[in-house]
């Protein structure tokens, strides 16, 4: 098949491609069909290009000091050709272009593949350098192969650059020209030109990260024992490790290493995330300039033990302090296995046990509360706590008063200093107090400077006839020393967007407390995860409340979640802005993702639908 029918061909599978919900036909190659299939679930645009600038960047970055030789070199080469060669960061922004023709140069420009422009894969669909970071591999777009109709007179071939010592990608290099028959060429070229920029990165390599290289080779050279190793800004791990670790588990291994790493040669037992535990072997990787960083030998156990040893390193407790098992603390009612979940937990139920009164910190809705009940209720007692709020009306707008009664700093007290009844300070001394019980105060904050004496002076009394006094607050309150001073030990509860590994196992805790009968379908989570949830577990369960409350079939699905958790927009709207949005989210689901379809029920044109759903970054899974 000649060149010409083959693009007609490509042109009309991609045009089918775009009418229906049916995949690509085999005609297209399988990369491509991918990177279509992607490009369509981003709702790229096909006839115009919008892509996101950035004019302010680095021209003096490392990638770019190890580039500019190889642009300068290829640049006097392609003099006077129709080759542009472009290179990229990590993300796609075009840090550098070279180009040999100005007709080709003015095209370039008119599709915005120019320096400070992203052609990130996300922004502008399928194309060589956007193919060559998302896969991490070469890769090679003709003509009609790209998504957008305005890309489609011009072929390219791109690169990645990896860092040679880290196996990092740290951008792409790539060749356009005129859509041709110079395709093979192009790709042996580009390639070449990636080897070379990778090698200059290489030379240009501190002696810190060519001393923990080494390191690293000659431990990994013989066996397949999990290896890591740790530098500053460097971390090497072969696929024996790679693929137990995760992102929280570097980070508890980077902390055991600094901890340990005052000998040259030492070895610990670490926790990680979700109970698991590492032997860890520990040696100090010495360069000629002083200490590198650290070699890791790793040996896993298969199932979490069941003591551990105090002082082991991998968890630390609010205040710096070092935890003593990192294993899941199961409180009733409560889910997560973060390691800053975990530490809050068991320190917790640890003060519930010992009754230690205790300061829980933490935003809005991050299950403050919950925490104390769980914790009082891990600890085996038969009571209920009694739970007051500060900032019950009640208790006064300024906080506690008498009814009737304007509030006065010196009439918050009857004879003998006693509390009057109906204020804040009488309602703690009200409460059942004695071994078993607890009293929890919530909003702490909103117990103002005059007010606190009386009430740090309730909360001392309920703690010293046996009770586990407890408090939750978001902020300082204002008579913060007098109302500290109660507490003996302080833990933060992380907001839910710190621990976005929990939110499998909370929607499930959670769907089972509205006692709704559903699971959750494995589109959901994606949508979930990207959230930043601003009101925490409590707006996550208002969310799963009332999608369970509306789904259609025995499980949640992307249909039943609200118009926003499909957009994932960085700005206020306004309330016109909103309607719009959620009128556009709600067509496409009850379409079923079909642009086309939901553009006619509209009323609009696809490329407004494109357009509108790149505006709110509005994006759908494949399927529903």
């Amino acid at each position: 098949m000649d060149s010409t029918a083959r693009e007609r061909n490509i042109a009309r599978a991609r045009l089918k491609f775009l009418q229906s919900a049916e995949p690509p036909a085999s005609v297209v190659p399988e990369k491509i069909r991918d990177s279509w299939q992607r490009s369509k679930h981003w709702g790229i645009g096909i006839d115009e290009v919008t892509v996101p600038y950035q004019p302010d960047y680095d021209r003096e970055s490392r990638l770019m000091r190890a580039a500019t030789p190889v642009l300068d070199r290829l640049e006097r080469t392609l003099a006077g050709s129709d080759v542009c060669v472009i290179v990229t960061d990590r993300k796609g922004w075009v840090r550098d272009r070279r180009v040999g023709e100005l007709r080709l140069s003015a095209h370039l420009d008119r599709v915005k593949l120019a320096p400070g422009f992203s052609y990130a894969e996300q922004f502008v669909g399928t194309n060589g350098i956007g193919m060559a970071l998302e896969e991490r591999r070469s890769s090679m777009v003709l003509g009609t192969e790209h998504f957008n109709e305005r890309l489609q007179k011009v072929s390219c071939a791109a690169s990645p650059i990896r860092n040679p010592i880290s196996g990092r990608v740290e951008g792409a290099i790539n060749l356009t020209c005129w859509n041709g028959p110079a395709g093979s060429l192009m790709a042996a070229l580009v390639q070449e030109a990636a080897d070379d920029v990778e090698r200059m990165l290489y030379e240009s390599g501190t002696t810190c990260e060519h001393a923990l290289l080494e390191a690293f080779r000659q431990a990994t050279h013989y066996g397949c024992r999990p290896v890591l190793c740790l530098g500053q800004d460097l971390l090497l791990a072969n696929s024996a490790a790679a693929g137990r670790l995760t992102g929280d588990d570097h980070r508890l291994l980077h902390e055991a290493a600094a901890e340990l790493g005052h000998a040259p040669r030492t070895r610990r037992r670490v926790q990680l995330t979700g109970g698991r535990s590492v032997l860890v072997r520990c040696r100090r990787v010495d360069g000629p300039a002083g200490k590198a960083g650290y070699l890791l030998d790793l040996t896993f156990d298969d199932a979490p033990t069941a003591e551990e040893p105090r002082g082991t390193a991998g968890s630390r407790a609010p205040g710096g302090s070092r935890g003593g098992d990192a294993r899941p603390c199961p409180l009733p009612g409560l889910a997560g296995a973060d390691p800053a979940w975990n530490t809050v937990a068991r320190t917790a139920a640890r003060c519930a046990r010992e009754r230690v009164p205790l300061l829980i910190y933490g935003e809005a809705g991050t299950g403050k509360a919950a925490l104390a009940r769980a914790a009082h209720a891990f600890a085996g007692t038969a009571w209920a706590p009694v739970v007051i709020d500060a900032a019950d009306p009640r208790y006064g707008a300024d906080g506690a008063t008498a009814p009737n009664r304007p509030y006065n700093a010196y009439e918050a007290t009857g004879p003998d200093d006693a509390p009057l009844p109906g204020s804040l300070p009488y309602a703690l001394r009200s409460a059942p107090a004695g071994p078993g019980r607890a009293l929890v105060l919530l909003h702490l904050d909103a117990v103002t400077t005059a007010r606190a004496p009386a009430v740090a002076q309730a909360l001392s009394a309920a703690a010293a006839r046996g009770t586990w006094t407890v408090a939750t607050l978001g902020r300082a309150p204002e008579g913060a020393d007098t109302l500290l001073r109660c507490f003996a030990e302080a833990v933060t509860v992380p907001p839910l967007r710190h621990r976005l590994a929990d939110l499998p196992a909370l929607v499930d805790a959670l769907l089972r407390r509205v006692g709704a009968g559903a699971e959750c379908s494995p589109e959901v989570l994606p949508l979930l995860r990207r959230q930043d949830w601003p009101g925490n577990v409590r707006q996550l369960e208002s969310v799963l409340r009332k999608a369970a409350a509306g789904r259609r079939t025995y499980r949640v699905e992307p249909r039943d979640l609200p118009p926003s958790l499909h957009a994932a927009g960085h700005r206020a709207l306004s309330g016109w802005e909103t309607a719009e949005r959620d009128t556009l989210v709600a067509a496409l689901l009850e379409a079923d993702g079909n642009k086309l379809l939901a553009a006619q029920r509209l009323g609009i044109s696809r490329t407004t639908v494109y357009r509108k759903m790149r505006a709110y970054g509005i994006t759908l899974p494949a399927h529903h």
